[in-house]
Parts: structure tokens; C-alpha cells; sequence
């Protein structure tokens, strides 16, 4: 890996708030001359990548003059735009390898998805867009390795829960300056309430942009005041990014087609404006994320669970908790006792889903298989009595017989090391994964790291006692620091590092590791690392 020209475009954007375009490198020949006649800078939104497979990626941009436009289309001229995209081998974008003309379209917010094929497996790469006189900056991305090869080691980051009113966006800065190979982002990417309906203690420090986000004109606005923060473009800019939703990128704590809030009285009616809320919010997460085209939605219908393989050495399963779960039991928090959920039939993935993973499992040659997802997995009772329990309803506590068949799925699949990865939570965690909770000499059979949020609730009080860790001895760490979790991923273990800020509420907080945990290879359960 080129690790002059990687840091180079890093110290010379970064420093600027973004990840800057080269001064005077050429321009793609296939350049759009004439120009778009736009008046404006049109990247306003930034660049990103995702979905790297051997030979290609998916290069992402969006158009926008006035990116909080309310009609949510940024200002843009009702016509499509030709931009014209470039990728090379180097940050100074001399030695082009690919390159061609999209045309943005207002059907689509005038954003712009490019597949590519035909590349180099296993290399890092370099891109940019033009439209007329503009450029935008430059941005690292990478192919995978071959499928049959066992690169020596991957450098993934993972993060989620980003409420941009509750801070800044430093932890992604801070993320980007980690220089990742790769990026995961867990939900909870942008979250929908108006303003000062989501209020932290001490009041929030940034405000969203018009109203609860309902329609398609709401939530591209959304998308689009999020996108325009310089830290979060940084950390686009860096590295490829595989991306899944959790619940506010539509609507706080739904379920397959039930909203947060719905009347029982009118169950039909409340589906179907849900279903229509549901339409309009995949259509703008399609718009604003570098998915593949297998992701298009199709109405109320986004197929976004996937597995990307990293040569032999990781197979990343990127899964949807929420679009085709049972709705929660006995409301959407923490409940006791409630023995519905233990139901054989309750479901988190659905059937479809379930199957899709399990069939992973069993077909993996993968040194490690990686579940990217969203809300808590390992047991967590908040009661000590053992005949009473007291869990959450959201998590997969509250779909206990799920978990087991996922679980007891890749002990039969003989997976070689299953790492759960989660958000949601707001809080950094570290378990050890059982099939069996009840018995304390079950054995771990994988494990499971947590992400803090990147700014949701604020600051945090940096503890790390959480009291029911003494009787869920699988619970091994616990944090309440905003951040991030870095990951070295070799062919004997993977190192976790939770990179946590010393604050949110104002910009430029640094960044420390508060802890760090090994998982050796065909050992299942944590470590501590030094």
C-alpha cells in the first residue's frame, strides 16, 4: 500500500475540512467542457465510495447548490447534469486508469452511482468528479483482494448513531485521520426529528434543518444538511464504505410496517401512510449512499442485507434488523418477564434473511465472518433474581429463539471465528457470545463488539462500570464516551481498539483508545490487549 501518496492526500485535505483535489493535476479528457451551466460549486455534498469487490467499487457524488433547499433538491436546475468521473493510481491523479461521463438527474436528486469493473484486485485507487469548471476533491478508495488470496491484514473501522443536533462530527474527522481500509457504518446514519424535539441536557449545539422528516422532499434535505458536514465528507473521503440502516434513517423504533406511533383503531390506514414514509426514505438512502444497483428500491422494498468477501480472510454479512422484524413486545423498552418473547416463530431477520445467513455460514472458507448490525445481540437482563428477567424489546433479547437459531447456525456451520459487530446503544460494550446464557459454564462461542454513537446523547461521562455487568459475567466492557472502534483483522486474531472523544458539544475534541481486545483465531471469547 502507498502509504506517501495516502497520507499526502490526507494531510492536505483534512487540515482544510476536506479532502482536497490537487492543484493543476489534469483534468478527465471526457470533461463535460462546456459545462453544466451551474453558478456554483456544485460538490457541496462531498464524494464517497462503497462496496469494494476485486475488480471495482461504486463511486457516489450528489449535486447541490443550496444543499437545505426545502424542496430537497438542493437548488439544482430541473435537468440532468453531465458529470464526469475519473479514478487513477495515484493522489496527484496523473497516471488514470478509468474513466467516463453520468449524468445526474433530478429524478434522482441528481445523485450519481458509478460500478466499476476492470480494475486491479487489491490496490488502493484514487478518484474525482468534474462538472463543467468544477472539481471535486479526491478520494481514497480500494479494490478487495481476489477471492482466493489471504491478504496479510485489514484495517476496518466501524461506527454509528450520528444525531448531528447532539454535536460535532469530530469522531469521524478523528476516524479519517486513522487512515482505515475500510469503513462499516452500523445506522442510525441521520436521525428524522425536527428541531429541538431531541434535546440533550445543557440543550443542543446544532440544530436540524426543517420539519420530521415524512417525505421525499424531507428526507433529501436531511440527507443533505448531514452530507454537508466537512467532518463526515472526510470520512467518506478516506476509505470504501458498506453501509446498513437502522431505525432513524426512517422512523424511531419501526418494525417491517409498523411506525413508531400508530393507532390501533386504524391499522390498514397507519400501514399504508407508513408504507408510503418507508417509500420515500429508502428512495433518499439509495440517492445519498454508495450502494450497488442491486439496492434500488422498489417502492416500500429495499434489499440492503449482503455479504462482501475480503479475499479468505473475512467475509463481512451486512445485515436489516428492521424490515422484516416482529414488532416489538410489550412496547419498545426494557420489560420483565415477558415470556412472548422466548416465542419459537418470533423473527429479527425474517425467513429470508435467516436463511441467507445461515447458507453463509455454511458455504464460508472465510478465516473470519463478521456481522455488521444494528442493535444489541449478546444477553443483557438488567435483573439480578435469575427466574426474572428484565430486557430490552428492541434488541434480539427481545427475539430470544432468533439469536439461538442464529447462533446455534454457525456453531454447526463450524465457522472458524464469528464476531458480532453492533450500534445502537450509544455505548461502548465488549461480550463474549453464548448460545446458552442461563448456565454460567457455557462457553463463548464468539464474540461481539459495540460501538458507542458518534455524537448521539451528547458528551457522555467517559464511565465504565454499568452495574449489571456483576451478573452477566459474559459482558466485558462497558464505556459511555462518544467514538468509534478500529479493528486490525489478521489471519490469527483481530484487534479491537475503542477510540472514544473527550467531548462533542464543541468541535475538535482529540482522541484516545480507552480500551483495546484481542480475539485469537479459532478461540472464541475476548482478551484483554495491553
Amino acid at each position: 500500500m502507498d502509504t506517501i501518496s495516502r497520507r499526502s492526500l490526507l494531510t492536505a485535505g483534512l487540515g482544510a475540512g476536506l479532502v482536497a483535489a490537487v492543484p493543476g493535476a489534469a483534468v478527465a479528457a471526457t470533461s463535460t467542457m462546456s459545462g453544466a451551466g451551474l453558478r456554483s460549486d456544485p460538490f457541496t455534498l462531498g464524494i464517497a465510495s462503497g462496496e469494494p469487490w476485486p475488480d471495482g467499487f461504486v463511486l457516489w457524488t450528489r449535486l447541490a447548490l443550496d444543499p437545505l433547499a426545502g424542496d430537497g433538491l438542493g437548488g439544482m436546475p430541473a435537468r440532468s447534469v453531465p458529470v464526469a468521473w475519473e479514478v487513477a493510481e495515484d493522489a496527484a491523479m496523473k497516471q488514470v486508469v478509468a474513466r467516463g461521463v453520468e449524468h445526474a438527474r433530478i429524478e434522482t436528486s441528481h445523485s450519481v452511482h458509478v460500478e466499476l469493473r476492470g480494475l486491479k484486485p487489491g490496490r488502493e485507487y484514487f478518484y474525482r468528479f468534474r462538472s463543467g469548471q468544477y472539481i471535486s476533491q479526491v478520494g481514497r478508495t480500494l479494490t478487495s483482494p481476489a477471492l482466493h488470496e489471504t491478504p496479510a491484514a485489514l484495517a476496518m473501522s466501524f461506527a454509528s448513531c450520528a444525531q448531528y443536533e447532539h454535536g460535532y462530527f469530530t469522531g469521524y474527522r478523528r476516524l479519517a485521520e486513522d487512515q482505515p481500509d475500510l469503513v462499516l457504518h452500523l445506522g442510525d446514519y441521520l436521525y428524522e426529528y425536527k428541531k429541538e424535539s431531541y434535546v440533550i441536557g445543557g440543550g443542543n449545539p446544532r440544530d436540524h434543518a426543517g420539519p420530521e422528516t415524512v417525505t421525499l422532499e424531507n428526507y433529501r434535505q436531511r440527507h443533505a444538511q448531514y452530507k454537508s458536514d466537512p467532518d463526515l465528507q472526510a470520512a467518506h473521503a478516506v476509505a470504501p464504505w458498506l453501509v446498513v440502516w437502522d431505525d432513524h434513517e426512517v422512523d424511531n423504533n419501526w418494525a417491517d410496517e409498523v411506525p413508531e406511533n400508530s393507532d390501533p383503531a386504524q391499522m390498514n390506514d397507519s400501514a399504508e401512510r407508513f408504507r408510503q414514509r418507508r417509500t420515500a426514505a429508502f428512495q433518499a438512502y439509495y440517492e445519498n449512499m454508495p450502494l450497488r444497483a442491486s439496492s434500488v428500491p422498489a417502492g416500500a422494498d429495499m434489499k440492503i442485507y449482503r455479504t462482501l468477501q475480503w479475499g479468505q480472510l473475512a467475509n463481512f454479512h451486512m445485515m436489516d434488523t428492521r424490515q422484516y422484524r416482529d414488532d416489538q413486545l410489550a412496547g419498545d423498552g426494557w420489560k420483565k418477564n415477558v415470556q412472548e418473547r422466548l416465542a419459537e416463530d418470533r423473527t429479527i431477520t425474517g425467513a429470508e434473511q435467516e436463511k441467507w445467513l445461515l447458507d453463509g455460514f455454511r458455504n464460508s472458507t472465510a478465516r473470519w465472518d463478521v456481522l455488521g448490525q444494528q442493535v444489541f445481540f449478546t444477553e443483557r437482563d438488567r435483573n439480578r433474581a435469575p427466574e426474572i428477567d428484565d430486557v430490552s424489546m428492541d434488541g434480539w433479547d427481545g427475539y430470544a429463539a432468533s439469536r439461538r437459531r442464529i447462533t446455534q447456525g454457525w456453531v454447526d456451520a463450524k465457522v472458524r471465528n464469528a464476531v458480532v459487530l453492533t450500534g445502537d446503544v450509544h455505548r461502548n460494550w465488549a461480550n463474549d457470545v453464548k448460545v446458552d446464557y442461563k448456565d454460567p459454564a457455557s462457553p463463548a462461542v464468539g464474540s461481539e463488539l459495540v460501538c458507542t454513537s458518534v455524537t448521539s446523547t451528547g458528551n457522555g461521562s467517559g464511565s465504565t462500570v454499568d452495574p449489571v455487568m456483576a451478573w452477566n459475567p459474559h459482558l466485558k466492557f462497558y464505556n459511555d464516551n462518544r467514538g468509534y472502534v478500529n479493528t486490525r483483522i489478521t489471519k490469527d486474531s483481530l484487534q479491537a481498539d475503542f477510540r472514544v472523544l473527550d467531548y462533542v458539544t464543541t468541535p475538535g475534541s482529540p482522541v484516545s483508545t480507552k480500551a483495546s481486545f484481542e480475539i485469537h483465531d479459532s478461540v472464541p471469547g475476548l482478551s484483554v490487549r495491553a
